[in-house]
């Protein structure tokens, strides 16, 4: 249920490949110039170029290590349909982000739009979980560690910014104003550990009947998890090209 967080970070890289100034550029960056005709083939390349150093992060463009990726907190508050819970996650360890492949490209520079397509072949989750409420009538509640699989994961994302001035240099930026993603899961394996107090009967029948019915939680809980990757992904892209005119993030 945590694959979001992963990929986030993921459009993060996409959208922040070039936020240096050219004389910084390392040499596994490559510049893409906004009216290149093959702007989306380029972005393509640029990300490519990137996947080797994506384990053990890149500093200089914000980018944390993604193996593990690491996420502090995310909350869930789920109240309609036939899933109501509130539930939290905490210390998110998500293995397999870097192996995402970037099916397609489509960049809209005159209405300041991105549309990605990516492929995550597998992701595996670990988190401390706290949980209570109800799922298709039956209640749960517990707290420990979560453990997920999940496996051929389709993404589609996008990505809608705006232009202004800065107040400081008077140059023209960018920001990330909204973020749209849908994610289908091939297969997900699902276990909380310590559910019921600790009570074995009713954690095993639990985790089993997760695990038979996790497309229909998924599918509840969707709109909650789209959320939080939105604002996630906002506020930390942000950090980025709050630092740097358009000119360079992107020249001419």
């Amino acid at each position: 249920m945590h694959i979001n967080a992963n990929i986030f970070t993921s459009l993060l890289i996409l959208t922040g490949f070039v936020a240096v100034k050219t004389r910084e550029i390392p040499p596994f960056l490559k510049i893409c110039h906004r009216n290149d005709p093959s702007l989306n083939e380029c972005i393509k390349r640029s990300v490519d170029s990137l996947r080797p150093y994506l384990k053990t992060g890149i500093p200089t463009l914000q980018i944390p290590p993604c193996e593990p990726l690491r996420v502090p907190r995310i909350e869930i508050s789920q109240s309609a349909g036939p899933i109501s819970l509130k539930s939290t996650y905490t210390d998110i360890e998500v293995q397999g982000g870097t192996s995402f492949i970037l099916k397609s490209v489509k960049t809209d520079i005159d209405n300041d739009r991105v549309k990605l397509k990516l492929y995550l072949p597998r992701l595996e989750m670990n988190a401390q979980y706290n949980v209570d409420g109800k799922i298709l009538m039956l209640p749960i509640t517990g707290n420990g560690l979560a453990r997920g699989n999940f496996t051929d994961i389709d993404v589609t994302a996008i990505i809608q910014g705006e232009r202004y001035q800065s107040r400081k240099t008077g140059e023209i930026h960018y920001r990330v104003t909204d973020f749209y993603v849908d994610f289908d899961v091939g297969h997900a394996n699902i276990h909380l550990d310590n559910l019921f107090n600790g009570d074995n009967t009713l954690s095993d029948a639990m985790n089993l009947f997760l695990n038979d019915n996790w497309k229909t939680v998924a599918a509840e809980i969707k709109p909650a998890l789209e959320n939080t990757v939105s604002e996630l992904f906002k506020t930390f892209s942000n950090k980025i090209y709050s630092k740097f005119p358009l000119d360079t993030l992107l020249p001419p």
